[in-house]
């Protein structure tokens, strides 16, 4: 009997050490194995894209090197990402009315707020902002080994009109205690779409420092200490737009032919902290900075 062969999208699952590491890993296993598929934001000569379903362990997110030298972006760009997940510095753009924004991760994490349902806006009802994230500092507090600790951001009443969804959909915590009785904090990420070769490395910078900072609210709350555990991320569709193949094949080329340490930098590098301390003065007198710097 002839089976039928079904083309079907990949799932991958990667551990690393580190961060740099774990990017590589995963470019280079979608690089390889990814589905190809077209997008909805592709130009008429635009190749499909390589897509898989991936899931990535980061054993040590805050192990050293912690940056990696060439993904596109810089350490102005890294930090002014950290601040807008973690601190809320560019919330004031959210103004859907207006043509802006209509989310930013740290208002959907910390002041999660349903709005009205525009196809049907008398059946709507006010509701209080929720810090989710506060909820998870607070549960796990409270019983580390708890199931409930999350927060999500997906809103089923605003996000499927717009152009732009969230990505990031849930974030799940839990408090586990290692060999020596010493609690840490295992976070694990939930995606449905992700561009993984300009977006990932520094959506996982800004929530893994995330992850420290719930973990330093935790261990102030219990009275002992607290480290980052484990980091996971889950994503459906882990992808590498066409558009930029040839950007990235000669990013690829050097991950597989050069040395690792020539790609990675420690957080401590003089270069890296001179340029995120720079950042961080400029953000700290106006928080659009960056933005106006690119135009």
């Amino acid at each position: 009997m002839t089976q039928t062969v079904v083309e079907t999208m990949p799932v991958i699952s990667i551990t690393a050490g580190c961060l740099p590491e774990a990017w590589e890993k995963a470019v280079l296993a979608v690089w390889d194995q990814g589905y190809e598929v077209k997008t909805q934001y592709d130009k008429p000569d635009d190749p499909p894209s390589k897509d898989a379903t991936v899931m990535i362990a980061v054993t040590n997110p805050f192990h050293e090197p912690r940056i990696h030298k060439n993904f596109p972006g810089g350490p102005e760009e890294l930090e002014a990402y950290r601040q807008e997940v973690v601190g809320g510095i560019h919330d004031h753009w959210i103004d859907p009315a207006a043509g802006k924004w209509t989310y930013t991760y740290h208002e959907r994490l910390f002041a999660y707020r349903p709005v009205e349902d525009l196809r049907n806006p008398r059946s709507s009802k006010p509701f209080q902002a929720v810090n989710q994230i506060q909820y998870i500092i607070d549960c796990l507090s409270e019983a580390g080994h708890t199931r409930r600790a999350q927060a999500v951001t997906w809103m089923p009443t605003a996000d499927p009109q717009t152009d732009d969804p969230p990505c990031l959909q849930r974030i799940w915590c839990r408090l586990v205690a290692d060999e020596a009785g010493q609690w840490t904090l295992n976070m694990n990420t939930h995606w449905r779409s992700r561009d993984l070769y300009k977006a990932w490395f520094m959506n996982v910078y800004a929530l893994t420092d995330l992850q420290r900072t719930i973990a330093e609210a935790i261990a102030a709350r219990r009275g002992e200490p607290v480290r980052v555990g484990r980091y996971v991320d889950i994503s459906d569709s882990l992808h590498i737009y066409g558009s930029y193949f040839r950007e990235a094949a000669v990013e690829v080329e050097k991950m597989r032919n050069t040395s690792f340490s020539q790609r990675a930098w420690e957080s401590n590098h003089p270069a890296f902290e001179m340029m995120t301390q720079e950042a961080r003065e400029k953000l700290a007198r106006d928080p659009d900075w960056f933005a106006k710097a690119r135009g």
